[in-house]
């Protein structure tokens, strides 16, 4: 068993597809361990996507991040972080394969309704960053 972390985003949170995303998780048998709603700071946000720092998209990120609650949580399930990649589709919805997520609920490639840890060394930093170990019931 795999855990990953989920974002749904600002813009997905603001259309309340917050229980239509979850359905897809279970469907997908991607069980939801850990959850909550919080609002980033534009600080939470920067040391978030550090990594992506000094990138052209990096400063629209982070105010898209903070402009509105996102729910985080943790998925867990066989292959988690792939399922969940495969499950979410690819970051510009207008490449994403029909019946993903993205290509359900994104907006655009800038606001594209979730996020998905992209490996498990990148989900295990990312489950750390927003939840302790007793947060989780695994």
């Amino acid at each position: 068993m795999q855990q990953t972390l989920s974002i749904i985003k600002p813009d997905a949170v603001g259309c309340q597809l917050v229980g239509a995303i979850f359905a897809r998780f279970e469907q997908a048998r991607l069980k939801i361990v850990a959850t909550k709603m919080v609002q980033l700071s534009r600080e939470q946000a920067q040391a978030f996507y550090a990594e992506h720092q000094g990138q052209p998209f990096y400063e629209g990120l982070v105010e898209f991040m903070t402009s509105g609650p996102v729910v985080v949580s943790v998925l867990q399930g066989n292959d988690a972080v792939s399922a969940q990649r495969e499950l979410i589709g690819a970051t510009d919805p207008a490449q994403a394969r029909v019946g993903t997520l993205r290509y359900d609920f994104a907006e655009s490639k800038s606001r594209n309704a979730v996020h998905g840890s992209d490996s498990l060394q990148s989900a295990q930093r990312e489950i750390a960053f927003f939840f302790t170990p007793d947060e989780i019931c695994a």
